[in-house]
């Protein structure tokens, strides 16, 4: 079994820093962290996505951008980056592509909460 600490930097995460933000308190992490899986912000991106409304497709990776930072998720925060900048100036990009890797972040981060939690 590993440690928190062990787990959440084998998903790439940097443990000091995030854990700084919840002063060292893992039991507040894990249930802000568990509170990601009931926002509705990823189902609103995809369906914005799905609609060409890219103004509210934008309104909702730019939450899902903060959170994940502030969670100190990397990999998912690098992956909704990714699409905040495009849809922020509104280019034509291949949104539905930089949405599945989002969704496959959002599964890796899922995993992790699960590990955490066991450990």
């Amino acid at each position: 079994m590993s440690s928190f600490r062990e787990c959440f930097e084998a998903y790439g995460a940097n443990y000091d820093v995030t854990m700084e933000r919840f002063m060292g308190n893992e039991a507040l992490y894990l249930r802000l962290f568990g509170m990601l899986f009931a926002d509705d912000n990823l189902q609103r991106l995809g369906d914005a996505l799905a609609a060409g409304d890219i103004t509210g497709a934008f309104e909702a990776a730019h939450t899902l951008k903060g959170v994940t930072g502030n969670l100190g998720l990397e990999p998912l925060y690098r992956a909704v980056c990714e699409i905040v900048e495009p849809l922020r100036s509104r280019e034509e990009r291949d949104y539905k592509s930089m949405h599945e890797e989002i969704l496959a972040q959002f599964q890796r981060a899922r995993e992790l909460l699960d590990n955490l939690k066991e450990g």
